[in-house]
């Protein structure tokens, strides 16, 4: 038997069984329309269920678990974060010394300038063009040579 002989017979019997099943078809429509009916029923009752059920784990959810997951959150954020670099505590009060000292020097050399006499701050004075060095000028300068 040839494949397109074996397809023509399959197909004669699926149109006899067909049409041996119509009218039980015909007979079973009310039956089908009445339980297509009575689930619709069911699941709207069930829908009505749920809806509460649902709206109800969604309240727990936002009032005991959601504060307790953005905690966790938080420390876990907290913990991940880098260590801040430390501050130079240090720095403020040694710029602080090392200004009052530069004010205190600069405040004794104008004090020392101002005491000091007019020949010393020209550097004319006649003790320093002594040539022993020792700060007093000779009485007579031949006695030093002879």
């Amino acid at each position: 038997m040839s494949r397109s002989k074996k397809t023509d017979d399959a197909m004669a019997r699926a149109r006899q069984a067909a049409a041996q099943m119509k009218p039980v078809a015909e007979q079973l429509k009310p039956l089908a329309e009445s339980t297509r009916q009575a689930a619709g029923r069911q699941l709207h009752k069930t829908r009505a269920w749920a809806a509460p059920q649902v709206e109800r784990t969604g309240q727990v959810l936002q009032d005991k678990v959601a504060p307790k997951v953005s905690s966790m959150l938080t420390a876990a954020a907290e913990r991940i974060e880098p260590d801040k670099p430390s501050r130079r505590r240090w720095a403020v009060p040694v710029a602080a010394v090392l200004t009052a000292a530069a004010s205190a020097v600069a405040a004794f050399r104008l004090r020392s300038k101002q005491a000091a006499p007019s020949g010393w701050a020209t550097g004319t004075d006649a003790m320093n063009s002594s040539p022993s060095g020792n700060g007093h000028a000779p009485a007579d300068a031949d006695e030093h040579a002879r």
